[in-house]
């Protein structure tokens, strides 16, 4: 079913993409490296999370394709574009700078503000990837790493993703577009196993997300740092209550 998803989205990826380069021009290099960071072939474990999705339909609040597209359009306004995407471009910020004072806090901040155990869990586990993909790459003598790998108890995925797309020569409009982007397709094949969704189905559904994504984007690089929250109480519950779901096909 991945696989399937996969091939199906190709359209939409390479359009995702090749949008980026609208207002910023970027080299096929740069745009290539992009378009290796969306994909959920990335092997950061993302297709194994549902981010809270699985409880929400074990409970009955996404049942189908509208329920799931409504769900998830949420999810990217009241979470990503609020948390996750500002956090992702404080964090390209200080790569550039090469300021790790500020790339700690963001760090820290990402950590303790994942609502639940499974969230922080998934962060870090998929940051700590990142980095070991990152260190056989041709960027591997690059000191940053060295920063990342410290970061304590472990880097997490925005500040890891922050530092990969900086060393693909990204801008943060394009870093932006990547992470979400990347993060839709992974939620779309875990809705197409959990819902479940026909291909067709979570096609539509990655379609409203990719609309509504840029405009998450715009809202995340004017936030100011001392505005970025993660507050979603159904989400934090939901997800909690996964930690103990009898059946479950995904680690959050």
């Amino acid at each position: 079913m991945c696989t399937a998803l996969a091939a199906g989205t190709t359209t939409a990826t390479i359009k995702a993409m090749t949008s980026m380069a609208t207002s910023t021009e970027i080299s096929p290099a740069t745009l290539l490296g992009l378009m290796w960071l969306a994909s959920p072939a990335l092997p950061v474990g993302g297709f194994s999370y549902s981010e809270g999705l699985e409880t929400a339909v074990d409970v009955g609040a996404v049942t189908n394709e509208a329920t799931c597209g409504d769900w998830l359009l949420q999810q990217l306004e009241l979470t990503l574009a609020r948390s996750e995407l500002p956090a992702l471009t404080q964090a390209h910020d200080a790569w550039q700078r090469h300021d790790i004072d500020a790339v700690t806090a963001l760090n820290a901040w990402v950590r303790t503000t994942r609502e639940s155990h499974e969230l922080r869990a998934q962060s870090e586990q998929m940051g700590r990837s990142l980095l070991d993909w990152l260190r056989n790459s041709d960027n591997a003598a690059d000191p940053r790493l060295a920063a990342l790998a410290a970061l304590q108890p472990a880097p997490t995925w925005p500040l890891a993703y922050a530092l990969a797309a900086v060393l693909a020569g990204a801008s943060i409009n394009q870093t932006l577009m990547a992470f979400g982007f990347g993060w839709a397709e992974n939620m779309v094949q875990a809705a197409m196993k959990a819902v479940p969704l026909g291909q067709a189905a979570a096609q539509r559904v990655l379609a409203r997300l990719a609309t509504a994504l840029p405009m998450a984007a715009d809202r995340a690089l004017v936030l100011p740092a001392n505005e970025r929250q993660a507050y979603a109480p159904m989400l934090a519950i939901l997800s909690a209550q996964h930690e103990v779901q009898y059946s479950r096909l995904f680690r959050s």
